[in-house]
């Protein structure tokens, strides 16, 4: 079994929580997520199973979009709602503009500190562990890029909020910062991950329902195939030859690809890009890129 799972992370429940879930109803060992998702917060998780966990270095720098709620009038040491209060309560928020304008001047590049309770790691060590000793340690700054972040309703002391941002990106620190900036003190009040790339929500499945296809023999119904992922990507099919030189790491040019255009290089999706070459069968044989002449296609991910 490969491919993708899109799941729906309910609530309390870590991410890997939910990798043991999967193991479980599929009885499959191998078996991943690209991205973690905070027990604090629900939504959209990805999780990979047999070849597909492969894939991770694609799908873990996708951006993603979230929604939730920021509670203003005093921090917390964990920057959301389950942490202890850092600040005095305060009862006195800003006016809508002022919070509007605010969220809006955070958006671009972004130099971000990680929450002291994070699993982003200090001389080898996650920040948590650190904190949980009440040691202090100057973590680094790292940069993100938020593309959005706006206001969608607000009823003191909450905001409702949209963003979408880069990936290793923290909405905590987003709140923590926000309430600093806005002088009364922000946290993390609720968070749910509505996107990822391309991939959404609305097309996720709980553990409960996956486990029902699963007894049913309904696998397709939430395993999406090797074929079908990273769309992106142009695809190449090739011929049989060409597809045992790609299992043993070897080069393939024009001969090799049955419908060659020689217009197939004249336009590269990106500074490097990625090709996904196919047997005649439909599999995906590997991941490629191109070279400046014969031979054409370089693997650097075999597939089967």
């Amino acid at each position: 079994m490969d491919g993708l799972i899109l799941v729906h992370k309910p609530l309390h429940v870590t991410s890997h929580d939910v990798v043991a879930s999967l193991r479980k109803v599929l009885v499959q060992k191998k078996i991943g997520h690209f991205g973690t998702l905070d027990p604090m917060a629900a939504g959209l998780l990805l999780a990979a199973v047999g070849k597909a966990t492969r894939l991770f270095p694609f799908f873990s720098k996708m951006d993603k979009t979230y929604e939730g709620r920021i509670r203003l009038g005093f921090s917390t040491d964990t920057y959301d709602a389950a942490g202890r209060s850092t600040s005095t309560e305060t009862s006195s928020t800003p006016d809508i503009r002022i919070i509007a304008t605010a969220l809006h001047q955070v958006e671009g590049e972004v130099s971000q500190l990680p929450p002291p309770y994070s699993a982003k790691k200090h001389q080898g060590r996650p920040l948590y562990t650190y904190a949980r000793r009440n040691k202090t340690v100057e973590s680094r700054p790292f940069q993100v890029r938020v593309h959005a972040f706006y206001l969608k309703a607000y009823a003191p002391p909450y905001i409702d909020f949209g963003v979408r941002c880069s990936s290793g990106t923290y909405i905590r620190s987003l709140a923590h910062d926000l309430g600093q900036k806005l002088g009364c003190g922000a946290h993390l009040a609720e968070l749910v991950r509505t996107e990822i790339g391309e991939f959404k929500l609305l097309d996720a499945l709980t553990l409960e329902e996956i486990r029902m296809l699963q007894e049913n023999g309904k696998t397709e119904k939430f395993l999406r195939p090797m074929k079908d992922l990273l769309a992106g990507f142009p695809k190449i099919i090739l011929n049989d030859e060409g597809v045992r030189l790609v299992q043993n790491g070897h080069p393939v040019s024009q001969e090799h690809i049955p419908l060659f255009m020689a217009d197939i290089l004249a336009e590269p999706v990106s500074e490097k890009p990625v090709y996904r070459l196919f047997s005649p069968d439909g599999r995906l044989v590997a991941l490629a890129r191109p070279q400046p002449g014969p031979p054409f296609f370089a693997p650097f991910l075999v597939l089967i």
